[in-house]
């Protein structure tokens, strides 16, 4: 049995405080005055000027000149007047929509983090699923580890839904109730349109159906799997098979449904039919990711000396060939998008490649280009080191790959990694380490009494 040391442990808690500190520091910064907001933005204005901004002036002064006759004082007068109240208008209306932005980003941050440890734990859990409802013969002697990540599910699940519901319009416009509301300037008619599906009411609901049925699958499939051990027959191994066949159909529909709720209405003038999928190739391929950095690691401690550089193959083969399958949805979104040049379609790409260059052509290289290189030989996937240093860049991409699906619709430009991200990221990676350690102390690390762990034992590719 694994022994969950001190050492992890304490690693862990201090990941959770000091990314706590971090996020409250970042709340704390982020909320500024508007007043402050259009001072920043004059500073910005000036640091980016450099004297050209004079003569753009200039240039602007006299192409009116040209272009209107000299009016009299009165007219020019009041034409100063009245052009000075709409500049005045404007440049409020963009600090205040500065200043909103500024605002989200603590929240996002948050939300960006929190959904993806919790994707881990669910793409783990789907995998899981595969395993019984395939019969596969490889991989029941990494069962006790696929369990012990989906641990974090329940609590990761509730902690998404808790951001959403706290952080509102901070993260879901539509969660404004002036959007649906005609007699308000925000009056949105699409999000109007939508309303019948995206309100607070719906999403909550859908939220416990999703959660339960997941929880639901996770608590018989580990009771049933822990059972098997302590039996005589194979009549928990049969119950376990049939509750994964049909989970799977759940897990299906509703994580399309998630993913739309979860993350898609960040943006609700913008769908993809292919979301769905997408979202749930890079779950499966950080959750499998997870699982194999997990079980290197164990091994490297002395445990799981049942597992082979054979199992390692296998994950790392998964690792490469779900990077292939996310990186086909992926094109096939963007190009479709791209070549019908539908305006509100297209409007999503062309926001995160002007305003998030960086991030969106590294997620491409982190998520596909990385992995083929490294992974594509079948050698370099039984070296543990081949394997981790692929497994890191994965799993830093598909973070990537959540950052830019939240942040573009909840801060716009204003981005950066910075203080409420990386500590959003420890706090959720402590938790994720202190849960799955703790879980996998609590049971014997091999499941000696399923029917296919000689199988599994004697595993070779």
């Amino acid at each position: 049995m694994y022994t969950f040391s001190n050492r992890l442990k304490i690693g862990s808690i201090a990941l959770m405080v000091i990314g706590a500190l971090m996020v409250a520091y970042g709340f704390i910064d982020s909320d500024k005055s508007l007043e402050e907001v259009k001072v920043m933005l004059a500073e910005e204005d000036s640091a980016h000027g450099d004297g050209h901004g004079e003569a753009a002036h200039a240039e602007v002064g006299e192409t009116h000149g040209n272009e209107h006759a000299e009016p009299t004082h009165e007219e020019g007068h009041d034409a100063a007047v009245g052009h000075g109240d709409t500049d005045v208008s404007h440049g409020d209306e963009h600090a205040e929509h500065v200043m909103h932005q500024i605002h989200n980003r603590p929240y996002a941050a948050l939300y960006v983090a929190a959904f993806f440890f919790m994707m881990i734990a669910l793409g783990v859990l789907a995998f899981y699923g595969v395993q019984w409802a395939s019969q596969a013969g490889w991989s029941p002697v990494l069962f006790r580890v696929m369990e012990a990540i989906t641990y974090y599910l329940l609590p990761g699940a509730i902690i998404v839904v808790g951001i959403a519901l706290i952080g509102g319009e901070h993260i879901f416009v539509w969660m404004n109730p002036d959007m649906t509301d005609p007699t308000k300037p925000e009056y949105d008619a699409l999000v109007d349109g939508k309303s019948g599906w995206l309100n607070k009411t719906g999403f909550l609901i859908r939220a416990i159906i999703f959660i339960a049925g997941w929880s639901l699958y996770r608590y018989f499939a580990r009771k049933f799997s822990l059972a098997q051990d302590q039996a005589n027959d194979n009549k928990n191994f049969k119950k376990t098979f049939r509750i994964s066949a049909a989970f799977l159909v759940f897990y299906i529909y509703t994580e399309s449904m998630m993913s739309w709720d979860w993350i898609m209405s960040v943006d609700p003038h913008w769908f993809s039919t292919l979301f769905g999928w997408y979202v749930f190739a890079s779950m499966f391929v950080s959750g499998i990711t997870v699982i194999a950095l997990i079980t290197i690691y164990l091994k490297s401690k002395g445990y799981l000396e049942f597992v082979n550089d054979s199992h390692i193959h296998d994950l790392a083969k998964f690792m490469f060939a779900i990077s292939i399958f996310w990186t086909y949805l992926w094109f096939s979104q963007f190009m479709l998008i791209w070549y019908a040049n539908i305006p509100e379609e297209v409007t999503y790409f062309v926001t995160r490649i002007e305003d998030y260059k960086l991030p969106f052509f590294g997620m491409l290289a982190m998520n596909f280009i990385f992995p083929v290189l490294v992974l594509m030989n079948s050698d370099y996937k039984r070296i543990p080191w081949f394997v981790i240093m692929g497994g890191l860049v994965i799993l830093i991409g598909h973070y990537v790959d959540v950052f830019n699906m939240i942040m573009p619709a909840t801060v716009g430009d204003r981005w950066y990694i910075g203080i409420p991200e990386i500590g959003s990221v420890l706090l959720f990676l402590g938790l994720f380490i202190f849960l799955v350690f703790t879980a996998l102390s609590k049971q014997p690390l091999l499941a000696k009494r399923n029917p296919f762990i000689k199988e599994s034992e004697q595993f070779h590719y």
